[in-house]
């Protein structure tokens, strides 16, 4: 809360505000997201509870000044708010003793109402924003947000590479939706690690076969080159084939060769955290029903979603 008021201070947010101040307006916003509320009317409605009244410092709210707070309300403050609650994770998990952590980088579109937000039309009949996280995984399945950006639906995931990579201290884990030969390229050339998953049709040459233990569950583990001859990579990767839980045939593509093929396998199963987590927001945090139409109030809702989250 003291980096809270200081930021309000120094944006002047409640320079104007009689009665609906931001730390009011947060601690509604939060409440509103643990008891799933759906719309302002029911929220405004909350208010007659006397225990929240005294909570928030205040007894009733106009729904339009909630709306009007929501819709003009500048969401770097909320983004500045998770992001300092997840330095607190970092700090409380011992984050930096970990043998190079896992972070895994993937996206989700949160369907719209086109009507009611045409600034977000992706397709002729539809509307969306894209959440593009990264997760920090941990051992026994912890695991928690640790960068997000919010785009419209129609931004490629790829273009979002650039932002998600930037420490070198661990290990990404990402899909075929950021598949960019150029990039892993250049991604090894700057010293970051990764592993993905490569399409089926990726044209391979095989440069030479690691040979695996007698019981190993990987088909085949080598060293390869990718691409054709006028789009190849510059540099060896690694190639490894496995059979997912479904029993699919999966080629995983990395630029690590000291783990073992096994140990690498693991490493990509981990990537169910992440679908977990977009289930997860997606059921119990009230993002199914959004109570703004602008673009500052969506990006709002999903930053105070993932600051109930982190809390």
């Amino acid at each position: 809360l003291e980096l809270f008021d200081e930021q309000v201070k120094t944006l002047k947010l409640d320079f104007y505000t009689k009665k609906l101040t931001t730390e009011s307006f947060l601690k509604l916003l939060l409440y509103a997201q643990l008891e799933e509320v759906e719309s302002l009317h029911a929220l405004s409605d909350c208010l007659f509870n006397d225990q929240l009244q005294k909570g928030i410092n205040l007894d009733s709210i106009s729904i339009s000044q909630l709306s009007r707070r929501l819709n003009g309300m500048n969401p770097d403050l909320f983004q500045r708010l998770f992001l300092d609650l997840v330095a607190q994770i970092h700090a409380k998990t011992h984050y930096t003793k970990l043998v190079m952590p896992l972070k895994i980088i993937d996206s989700s579109t949160l369907p719209l109402n086109l009507t009611n937000h045409k600034w977000a039309q992706f397709r002729k009949t539809k509307a969306g924003v894209k959440l593009h996280l990264r997760l920090v995984f941990m051992e026994k399945g912890i695991s928690y947000p640790e960068k997000a950006v919010l785009t419209t639906a129609k931004e490629h995931d790829r273009g979002q590479l650039e932002i998600m990579v930037d420490d070198k201290e661990c290990m990404y884990v990402f899909d075929r939706g950021y598949l960019d030969y150029e990039r892993f390229d250049r991604m090894t050339d700057d010293g970051y690690f990764f592993l993905s998953r490569l399409r089926k049709n990726a044209v391979i040459r095989e440069v030479y076969d690691f040979k695996l233990p007698e019981n190993s569950t990987v088909l085949s583990d080598q060293m390869v080159l990718i691409g054709t001859t006028q789009n190849r990579t510059e540099n060896y990767f690694r190639l490894l084939r496995v059979i997912d839980s479904k029993g699919n045939e999966l080629q995983l593509l990395t630029n690590r060769f000291d783990l073992s093929a096994e140990e690498i396998s693991e490493m990509y199963k981990s990537r169910w955290a992440i679908e977990l987590f977009f289930k997860w927001i997606k059921q119990h945090l009230s993002i199914k029903k959004f109570y703004g139409q602008s673009e500052w109030a969506i990006h709002n809702q999903v930053f105070i979603a993932l600051i109930v989250f982190c809390l």
